[in-house]
């Protein structure tokens, strides 16, 4: 917009026609949120491109605003009270970038909901699109497109300019978003199949032809998005050489992992919604990514699994040919039980726990004769594994536990027999130990030795008498 032009508008913006303008502008808007929330409806619908979360930060409701407005500017009668719709005129521009910036941003999120770089990658559209959109209303921008003409230099054997580099980084951002748009568009209409999710039939197919349809539609976008640009294709042999040197040694991981996301969903012997226990982490499918499977836990803990792990390693698929799995419990009875008569009550007991089917029907098995009791082992199935199991173990142990107080029989609980044997003195110093004084030993008496006989005197000589 020239300057002179850019006086023109604001001289006409003191003008009588002004107001009819202002209330011609609040007319469109109005009528483009009430066709965009009757086309939403009451009901909350998931954010997407076309109505967003709040209606407000969608798509449609800029575009039939600008649609509107240009319907007006165009029915207003020339040389009438309107001579020259300034607002409307001044209104196109702004909801076009609007409408850019919306669309962009929400492209951007629905494609990759789960980047940190969206919210820098829509301040930044947000900034280009108001300032190039000033630039054009104040006059600057020729001046700015004439300056940056004026820088160029050469690469190869072409002469390119700064203004058409930005002008190609701008058409390839352009064709990017269409192509994340669309690319989105087709996976969210291939996988949004009929039945329960994670268990339909031709639900890996659905995600294997959204993951191809996706890298297809990446792939030529981002060919016309170096096209215009100003890349020829014709140098992408060497890249596309190097790069093939670069999968065959650096990229070689990457590369088998995308293989192998492939395989697993043409093989389907991975789906999302099975149970499967990898690398010691039992989860629940999610997602198979083309590179990588999201496997989430029951406590709420996501695993990110490479691919090429689930294709060289073992893994327990818990639901691959039939959602059901069977859980035990153990309960020891004392022996002298009735098990004829208790079995029956057991099974009846835990076949009216919720989750638990009726069909296999549960069992009651006497697993071993154990020192304490009769181990009895009881097995049962359920059919929804992904709902965890402790849940349903826990609610079947509670049951077997009224059952058995109900019978009056006692879970029995190790018993032993200890015999002690006194040691010498050990009487003596437990008495010692309550306070009572220790018997004193009696000492037997020595029986009486026999005395020698005395030894016979001989007889002394008589006095006088000599022999």
């Amino acid at each position: 917009m020239d300057p002179t032009d850019l006086q023109a508008l604001l001289r006409a913006l003191t003008q009588r026609g002004a107001l009819i303008e202002l209330g011609t502008l609040a007319l469109c808007l109005a009528l483009a949120w009430l066709v965009a929330w009757t086309a939403r409806g009451r009901q909350p619908r998931p954010p997407g491109v076309w109505f967003g979360e709040h209606l407000v930060d969608g798509v449609l409701l800029p575009m039939l605003a600008l649609g509107a407005v240009l319907a007006a500017r165009w029915g207003l009668p020339a040389g009438g009270v309107v001579a020259r719709p300034v607002l409307l005129q001044l209104a196109v521009p702004i909801l076009a970038s609007l409408l850019i910036i919306r669309l962009g941003v929400r492209v951007l999120q629905v494609g990759f909901p789960r980047s940190q770089l969206v919210r820098v990658a829509e301040r930044t559209l947000s900034w280009v699109v108001w300032v190039g959109l000033v630039l054009w209303l104040t006059g600057v921008l020729p001046l700015v497109l004439e300056a940056m003409e004026g820088i160029h230099w050469k690469v190869g054997g072409s002469d390119i300019s700064l203004r058409s580099l930005v002008e190609g980084a701008l058409s390839s951002v352009v064709v990017m978003v269409l192509a994340l748009w669309l690319s989105s568009a087709i996976e969210t209409r291939l996988l949004s199949g009929t039945g329960e999710p994670g268990f339909g039939g031709n639900l890996s197919l659905r995600k294997i032809a959204a993951n191809l349809t996706r890298a297809l539609l990446l792939l030529v976008g981002l060919l016309l998005a170096l096209s215009a640009a100003g890349i020829p294709l014709a140098a992408l042999s060497v890249f596309g050489g190097a790069l093939g040197v670069g999968i065959g040694f650096g990229l070689q991981k990457l590369a088998s992992n995308y293989v192998s996301g492939f395989v697993i969903l043409a093989e389907r012997s991975l789906r999302i919604g099975d149970v499967v226990k990898v690398d010691n982490f039992e989860g629940r499918i999610s997602d198979i990514n083309t590179r990588f499977t999201v496997v989430r836990a029951l406590n709420g803990r996501e695993s990110i699994v490479p691919n090429e792990l689930l294709i060289t390693q073992r893994v327990e698929n818990l639901s691959l040919s039939d959602p059901r799995v069977v859980l035990t419990s153990s309960v020891q009875v004392p022996y002298g039980t009735d098990l004829d008569a208790l079995i029956p009550r057991l099974v009846a007991v835990v076949g009216a726990v919720p989750r638990v089917l009726a069909e296999p029907a549960p069992a009651v098995l006497l697993n071993s004769f154990a020192a304490d009791g009769l181990d009895l082992t009881v097995s049962y199935w359920i059919g929804d594994p992904e709902n965890g199991t402790g849940g349903v173990r826990s609610d079947v142990n509670r049951a077997l536990l009224r059952e058995l107080q109900t019978q009056h029989i006692d879970i029995p609980f190790p018993q032993r027999v200890v015999q002690v044997q006194a040691a010498p003195g050990a009487e003596a110093a437990a008495q010692l130990l309550q306070g009572q004084p220790a018997p004193v030993p009696s000492t037997p008496t020595a029986p009486p030795q026999p005395q020698p006989a005395p030894a016979a005197a001989s007889p002394s000589p008589s006095p006088g008498v000599t022999s």
